[in-house]
Formats: structure tokens, sequence, C-alpha cells
């Protein structure tokens, strides 16, 4: 008896559709509220709102959230491209924020309306951002003396008022610590660290006008 070979038809590997490596397994999402029907998972719904509510999120305050964010930056930008938001990560840093899209809509509203910062606010962000680029942005400590300091060229007539100019830089210093980018130490209430997250925020090209309002201001005009 001769034995007979079934021949198996071969398989063509090339042509088998590809699998996503990176791609998340679909889960069965539990609606959060009476009438949810968000798209998108529990945690990049988090993810957004914080980013909608906050001037930044960072890693090293909100480590979890940071990370939500990172997971899911596609969506994310996705959701604000449609609000005219573009989402902003800052890795060297570790931080995330959110910032208006630069172009003017012709039927669209602007969402992002965030208090502005002040003149010794803004003046006192600028100061810090230089010593923090200078460093290597690395963190660093100041005092409230030395802050007071960095406003010693201030000559216009307002701010001969040595009470008023003092209170003016106490309020930039409250207002920054507001924002977690001064932190007070825990040994000296008059002591501060400066976060990297400063970095981020004050751009080559914000720097520039702040510096530009500095020079007004100590030559007098306010």
């Amino acid at each position: 008896m001769t034995d007979t070979a079934t021949s198996k038809p071969e398989i063509d590997f090339a042509s088998l559709p590809e699998v996503d490596q990176s791609g998340r397994a679909p889960q069965q999402r539990r609606p959060r509220f009476d009438g949810d029907v968000s798209a998108m998972p529990d945690r990049a719904c988090w993810a957004l709102q914080h980013l909608l509510t906050r001037r930044y999120v960072s890693s090293e305050s909100d480590p979890d959230i940071y990370s939500w964010i990172l997971e899911y930056r596609t969506d994310l930008s996705v959701r604000l491209s449609e609000l005219d938001l573009q989402l902003r990560i800052t890795e060297q840093v570790d931080i995330a924020y959110i910032e208006q899209a630069r172009y003017e809509p012709t039927r669209g509203a602007k969402l992002l309306r965030r208090e502005p910062l002040g003149t010794y606010d803004s003046i006192l962000a600028l100061h810090l951002a230089q010593m923090m680029r200078a460093g290597g942005d690395s963190s660093f400590l100041i005092t409230r003396d030395e802050i007071h300091g960095l406003f010693s060229g201030v000559l216009n007539d307002t701010d001969r008022d040595t009470v008023t100019f003092t209170a003016r830089i106490d309020a930039a210093i409250a207002r920054l610590a507001g924002l977690d980018i001064l932190r007070k130490t825990r040994d000296d209430e008059d002591s501060y660290t400066v976060s990297p997250v400063i970095t981020a925020i004050m751009t080559a090209s914000v720097i520039t006008e702040l510096q530009q309002q500095f020079e007004l201001l100590k030559g007098g005009s306010e």
C-alpha cells in the first residue's frame, strides 16, 4: 500500500492583518451617572476635567492624573481640539497644561478665560524663570528678602511709597504660592522652593514681553 501525502495549502503570512501591539483591550464601561454617554474611559475623563480647571498638572503633586494624561494624550488632544484648545506636555519637568489655540474663529468662543497675572506677579515670575534657567532648570531656594531684592530697581512714583511697594511684592509672592510655583519650606516660612514648572509656563516669547514691561516699570511707568 502506498501512502498518499495530503498537501496542505501554504499560508501567506504577509497577507494576514497586523495586530496593534499598543492598543488597549476593549473594556466594558459603566456610566458614571445617569445620562453618561462618554466614549472615553473614566480616567481619561477625569484627566480632562483637571486640565480644564487647573493651570497645570504635575507628576510631582498628582502622579496618577499626570500618568492618565500621558496614557490618553491622543484622545484628550482630540477632545481639546474640538474646543480650540491644545494639550501641552513638558516631559523635562513632567507637567501638562492646556493653551488656547492661536487663531481667530469666525463663529467660535474662547473657553480658556483664566485670571491673568498682575504686573508684579508677572515680573516676579519673569525673574524666577530666568534664575531657574540659569541654574539648569533645577529647583532652588529663595527667601522673601531675596524676592524683595529683585524689585530694587523699581523707582516709579507710585512705588516710592515703601508700604505700598512692600505690599505689592508680598501679594505677588502669595499669588505665585497659590499657583504652586513657590512653595514654603517646612523649616522657614520666609523661604520658598521654586518649582521647575515655571520654565514651561514662562516661554521665551513671554519672557521677552515681560522683560520689556519690567524695563518700563524701572523707568517710571506703571
